[in-house]
């Protein structure tokens, strides 16, 4: 049986899979399972138990439950109630006033929980109340939270991004501090577009009544900024050297500690809550990852991913174009599956291709968290299209065209990236170069 007919039974099955109901860690599996036995003579059992204890038993995967358990512990101090008190002041004065909340909003929260459907979620509860009320466009509002949420998934400390370094065998350290600038220039390319909205419609932006000295603005943030501060001490770590990736989430996770415990909101329920929440939500990510792992070396046995590698370099298929065939590949994924579970399925299959075309894997991670990202606003199952209507009550139709323009901000960024890499790249570059 030749490569293509393999290829494509694989794929029907897999489909089937998903389809049918079965959780995508078990797909995973299954379809590496079937792949061992229908087309190679290796002893699947064997390979199974190795494969997922090997990929699993890792000091690299021990950040995860660890950067998951302090955006736990943070989510129960209260963050998103003091989160619009703590940055509306601040932004009176820029066109677009109040809307930008959303997007620092987020953007903050993001650095907190790594996950982009809790981040529209928190942020959203408590932005689309407090901006409707005050006479804020409601497409506008929806729109910002919508791309805005997906930041979630760039802004380190990144759940997503710990899976594909582990997934892609590449340092989860440089992957962090490659992240920092492209969610910079995502979220600040989001606040240029609400910026430019309000001053061609000024008639659509409630004069601010927000009048604060210096002293009052920073006793409004009070409560914002040690969390500002404790993000930004774990990265800063991280990016200074002085810390590993799981040393900085161990630092993060004591910081949240401790955070919680001075504004009273520590206690064994909230305790117990979080770290359960951890632990479900780590689980899940291993569980799929354990099945990606099985998966990655019953490709390898297949030899489909060799082939497809040697496919693309006969074709002399330029970077450019194989990153605009993935680019199309990963939004039609997205509509269909969770970030997360796109990375770990396609990661075995699309590294050798990539490899094999000459390109950077700490900046096509970036490029794949971006191209994940777009996909969490396409429907029909965009992620954060579905948080938003259970938040508004509008149709899912509606949100989308909210959120159009930040699916296009997205592209704009996507093509930045890709003529400028530097903007991935330049900064692990100075960090390992740093003596």
């Amino acid at each position: 049986m030749d490569l293509l007919t393999q290829s494509i039974i694989l794929i029907v099955l897999l489909f089937a899979f998903l389809g049918g109901g079965l959780w995508v860690a078990m797909a995973l599996a299954a379809l590496g399972l079937v792949s061992i036995t229908m087309f190679s003579s290796a002893p699947a059992g064997l390979i199974m138990s190795t494969s997922i204890w090997g990929g699993t038993a890792t000091w690299t995967v021990a950040s995860l439950p660890l950067f998951v358990w302090m955006g736990e512990i943070l989510f129960r101090t209260k963050l998103s109630e003091d989160m619009f008190a703590g940055l509306a002041p601040w932004l009176g004065r820029l066109p677009g006033r109040l809307m930008h909340v959303n997007i620092l909003g987020c953007a903050v929260f993001a650095a907190v929980s790594g996950s982009s459907a809790a981040t529209a979620m928190t942020v959203g509860k408590m932005s689309i109340p407090e901006l409707s009320r005050r006479g804020y466009d409601e497409k506008l509002i929806i729109g910002s939270l919508a791309g805005s949420g997906t930041l979630g998934l760039l802004i380190p400390p990144s759940i997503i991004l710990i899976v594909y370094g582990v997934s892609a065998e590449v340092s989860i350290v440089q992957l962090f501090i490659a992240g920092i600038l492209p969610g910079v220039m995502v979220a600040s390319l989001f606040m240029l577009y609400v910026g430019g909205w309000a001053l061609l419609n000024p008639s659509k932006i409630p004069v601010s009544d927000i009048r604060m000295t210096l002293k009052q603005k920073l006793w409004s943030s009070r409560r914002l900024i040690p969390v500002i501060l404790l993000i930004t001490f774990v990265i800063g770590s991280i990016y200074r050297g002085w810390a590993t990736a799981t040393e900085a989430a161990a630092i993060g996770v004591a910081g949240a500690l401790i955070l919680s415990a001075l504004t009273g909101s520590l206690n064994r329920h909230t305790f117990s809550a979080s770290l359960m929440g951890a632990t479900r939500t780590s689980c899940m990510i291993i569980f799929i990852y354990a099945g990606a792992a099985f998966l990655s070396v019953a490709m390898g046995y297949t030899g489909i991913p060799r082939a497809l590698a040697m496919l693309i370099q006969e074709m002399q298929l330029s970077p450019y174009m194989l990153l605009v065939a993935l680019t199309l590949l990963f939004v039609i994924l997205g509509c269909f599956l969770d970030g997360i579970s796109v990375v770990v399925l396609t990661t075995a299959v699309i590294l050798p291709m990539v490899q094999a075309a000459g390109i950077d894997l700490i900046w096509f991670g970036i490029y794949l968290v971006l191209v994940v990202e777009m996909s969490q606003i396409t429907p029909p199952v965009g992620f954060n299209l579905f948080v938003l209507q259970g938040l508004t009550g509008r149709n899912l139709l509606y949100i989308a065209r909210a959120a159009l323009p930040f699916f296009f901000l997205m592209i704009v960024a996507i093509i930045l990236l890709t003529i400028f890499p530097g903007i991935a790249t330049w900064l692990p570059e100075q960090a390992t170069a740093r003596p």
